[in-house]
């Protein structure tokens, strides 16, 4: 399994077709435009290949407060259904852990909507534990 970081327009476009079964996105261009606004805040797309096209994609960005010190946090992690249950989320999962901590991290986190009661069962089971709920207020 090769895990990469997507660096140009082609990579990232390559990803839409995964992340759109997580976000709702308009099309790829506005995703590839997203994308690149959100790089220059520390975004970064990293996807696991699969028969020569991305199959399992995770957005992260490095960030530090003091609740959490050093950590990488996951905005966005989701395979293609396809492929789900083959290994390719841990691995990618693992990949962003060892490349957290080579980049000084002392944590990994991520949310998780309410409703995604595989994906809770899939992060318990790979080592990370719920630990607070998110509150939100649309403005």
């Amino acid at each position: 399994m090769k895990i990469q970081i997507a660096e140009s327009d082609a990579e990232i476009l390559a990803c839409f077709p995964v992340m759109v079964h997580l976000r709702e996105l308009a099309d790829a261009e506005s995703f590839l435009e997203r994308v690149r606004a959100q790089e220059g805040r520390g975004y970064r797309l990293a996807f696991l290949i699969h028969e020569g096209r991305p199959a399992t994609v995770a957005g992260f960005r490095f960030g530090e407060n003091l609740a959490w010190e050093r950590h990488l946090y996951v905005d966005d992690f989701v395979s293609l259904p396809e492929v789900r249950s083959k290994g390719y989320g841990a691995a990618l999962l693992a990949w962003l852990a060892d490349h957290a901590r080579s980049h000084g991290a002392t944590e990994l986190h991520l949310d998780s909507g309410t409703r995604r009661k595989d994906a809770h069962r899939f992060y318990e089971r790979e080592g990370l534990e719920m630990t607070s709920l998110h509150f939100r207020r649309k403005l």
